[in-house]
């Protein structure tokens, strides 16, 4: 297997193990991150501590990956991004997109903070409802 597959409670970490992440192991990244959307764990972190580059066709594919996590209200963090793989996200003016932390600590607190974001937002939260049920608005 190209990558490590970790599940924890609100999370599942995927960590390659090759040093280029190029669009043959982005697609299988891909596929693994999508299939997660379908089960109960659906957060995903991906740490890239072993990644030495990304190709372009990579970086562009996990920006897509993210994009699709958030369009389904749910978290995709990059942890341990080394500086040089970081460069080609940075290249392609992609690194303001992508929601990156320096540790996977951090990420794992990311996506805490996100889970507790989307409850508060949730319709259903009286907290954040402006109006009750039945009530006309003026």
């Amino acid at each position: 297997m190209q990558f490590k597959i970790d599940t924890r409670e609100k999370f599942t970490v995927i960590t390659p193990n090759e040093e280029n992440l190029n669009d043959i192991l982005t697609a299988e990244i891909f596929q693994t991150a999508i299939s997660y959307l379908k089960k109960d764990i659906k957060n995903i972190v991906l740490n890239l501590k072993n990644v030495l580059t990304v190709d372009e066709a990579g970086a562009d594919e996990l920006a897509k990956i993210q994009q699709i996590f958030y369009e389904n209200n749910v978290s995709f963090v990059i942890c341990e991004i080394q500086s040089s793989a970081e460069k080609k996200f940075e290249e392609m003016e992609l690194l303001e997109l992508m929601n990156i932390t320096p540790t996977e600590s951090e990420a794992w607190d990311i996506v805490q903070m996100e889970e507790i974001e989307r409850e508060l937002m949730d319709d259903d939260n009286p907290l954040f409802n402006n109006h009750h049920e039945g009530e006309e608005r003026t």
